[in-house]
C-alpha cells in the first residue's frame, strides 16, 4: 500500500512539470540576468566613487618671519680623557695598601697607595727632638748673655761678644730644625699617595708588597679625567674658514653624538681649532 501510494504521487508531480511550458523557464532565466546585468554597473561606480574619494590634507597657518637656523658640519671624533695623569711615587719604600679598585671613579685627594710610613715617622721625631735640643742651648746661651751683659764692665768685651755670637748661631739652627721638620713631615705625607686630579683609574700597575722608588719610571695606576671630558675631531680643509668664522664669532656648541647619528651623548663648546 504504502509502495503504490507513492507511485501514485510520483505520477501526479511528473504531470505538473509537464504542465509548465519550456518557455516559462527562458523567459525567468533572462530577467535574472537583465536584473544582475543592469545593477552590476552601479555597484560597481559606488565602489569607484568611495575609493576614488582623496583624503583630507590638513592644513596649518602662520605667519612668515625671518630667522637663522642652524648650520651642522659633521666629523669623526676620538673621545680621551680631559686630563691624563699617571701616579708615582714619590718617596723610596714598601707599599703596604692599594686603596682603589681598577675603573673607580676617585676623587682629588683619594688615597690610591700607603707606603710604609715608619721610617719617615721617625725622621719626623727626630727633626722634632733636634729642635727641642737647640731652643734649650738657645736659652741656655741668652741666660749666659744676660749675665754677662749684668756684670757691665767686669765682664771682658770679647766673653760678650762669643756670647751674643752663641745665641745667633742657636737661633739660627732653630730655622735649620723647623726646615728640617718641614721637610720630615713633607716625606710623611708623600708616602700617602693621593689622587692628583678627580677621574677614573686605570689597570693597577703595582702591587702590594713591592719596593717603589721615585726613580722608576713606572707608574701605579692612570687616572683619566671625564668631568670634563675632551673629543678630538677632524674637518675636511674646505670647512676650515666656517670653523675659525664661527669660533671668532664667540661660543661655538658641539654635540656628541652615536656612531649611527641616533643619539645624543652630550653636548659641549668647540674650544680651538688646531692646524
Amino acid at each position: 500500500m504504502i509502495e503504490a501510494g507513492w507511485r501514485k504521487k510520483q505520477s501526479r508531480s511528473d504531470m505538473t512539470r509537464r504542465r509548465i511550458p519550456a518557455w516559462a523557464y527562458v523567459l525567468a532565466a533572462l530577467l535574472l540576468m537583465g536584473g544582475v546585468w543592469f545593477g552590476w554597473p552601479r555597484q560597481q561606480n559606488a565602489n569607484v566613487a568611495k575609493s576614488a574619494a582623496p583624503p583630507s590634507v590638513p592644513v596649518t597657518v602662520a605667519s612668515v618671519t625671518k630667522v637663522d637656523f642652524p648650520v651642522y658640519l659633521t666629523g669623526l671624533g676620538t673621545v680621551q680623557g680631559f686630563n691624563t695623569v699617571t701616579v708615582r711615587t714619590r718617596v723610596d719604600g714598601q707599599i703596604n695598601q692599594i686603596a682603589f679598585k681598577e675603573g673607580q671613579f676617585v676623587k682629588a685627594g683619594d688615597l690610591i697607595a700607603q707606603i710604609d710610613p715608619r721610617p719617615f715617622q721617625a725622621a719626623l721625631d727626630q727633626a722634632n727632638a733636634k729642635k727641642a735640643q737647640d731652643e734649650a742651648n738657645l736659652a741656655n746661651a741668652q741666660r749666659d748673655l744676660a749675665r754677662s751683659t749684668k756684670l757691665g764692665e767686669f765682664a771682658t768685651k770679647q766673653t760678650v761678644d762669643t756670647q751674643t755670637a752663641n745665641v745667633e748661631q742657636l737661633k739660627a739652627q732653630i730655622t735649620a730644625d723647623e726646615a728640617a721638620i718641614f721637610n720630615a713631615q713633607t716625606q710623611l705625607d708623600y708616602a700617602s699617595i693621593r689622587a692628583p686630579i678627580s677621574g677614573i683609574t686605570g689597570i693597577r700597575q703595582v702591587d702590594v708588597g713591592n719596593i717603589v722608588n721615585a726613580a722608576t719610571q713606572t707608574g701605579i695606576v692612570t687616572i683619566a679625567q671625564v668631568e670634563p671630558i675632551s673629543v678630538i675631531f677632524t674637518a675636511p680643509e674646505e670647512q676650515l674658514p666656517d670653523i675659525a668664522s664661527a669660533l671668532r664669532r664667540g661660543e661655538t656648541k658641539v654635540t656628541a653624538l652615536t656612531t649611527d647619528g641616533r643619539k645624543v651623548l652630550s653636548q659641549g663648546i668647540l674650544s680651538l681649532m688646531n692646524n
